[in-house]
C-alpha cells in the first residue's frame, strides 16, 4: 500500500507471515523481539495486537507453537517457535516467492527498458563502462582521459 504523504510503500499485511516463518526457523523468540526484528526487515507500522493475533492463529494452525518463558527479570513471557508444519509451509511459501521473483525481473527489465525509451535522461550506465569511457587508449598504448 502507497502512504501519500511520502510515497514510501508498505509491505503487505499478509506478507509478514513469511518473515515470521524464517525468523522463527532460525531461533524461538518473544512477541516483542520478534516485533524488532520485523522492523529490521522493512516492517515499520506493524501493529503489536495484530502481531499477536497472528501468533495466536499461526498456533491454532498448528504452524508455530508457544510457551511461559520464566526465566530472566519481570514477569512471565510466551517464547514462538516455529513447528515441522511451519517449517513445511514456509519451504511453500518461500518456492511460491521464487516464482515471483522472477515475475518481478521481468517487470522490472521492461520498466527499465521503458524509461530508457521515453525518457532519455535515464540511462543506466554499467560503472565498468563509465570509467572506460573516461579512459581511452591512444594508438601508442597510453592513456588518455
Amino acid at each position: 500500500m502507497v502512504n501519500q504523504d511520502n510515497q514510501s510503500v508498505n509491505p503487505s499485511k499478509n506478507f509478514v507471515l513469511p518473515f515470521i516463518l524464517l525468523l522463527l526457523s532460525r531461533m524461538s523468540l518473544h512477541g516483542y523481539e520478534l516485533s524488532q526484528k520485523l522492523q529490521g526487515f522493512g516492517f515499520k507500522t506493524i501493529d503489536q495486537g495484530n502481531l499477536y493475533r497472528l501468533l495466536r492463529q499461526l498456533e491454532k494452525e498448528e504452524l508455530v507453537s508457544s510457551e511461559w518463558d520464566t526465566n530472566g527479570s519481570g514477569p512471565a513471557k510466551r517464547r514462538y517457535s516455529i513447528t515441522k508444519a511451519g517449517i513445511t509451509y514456509l519451504k511453500g511459501y518461500a518456492n511460491q516467492l521464487e516464482s515471483y521473483q522472477s515475475m518481478l525481473d521481468q517487470f522490472f527489465n521492461m520498466y527499465s527498458s521503458f524509461l530508457e525509451l521515453y525518457i532519455p535522461s535515464f540511462q543506466k550506465r554499467d560503472p565498468i563502462e563509465k570509467e572506460n569511457s573516461k579512459k581511452r587508449r591512444k594508438d601508442d598504448g597510453t592513456e588518455k582521459e
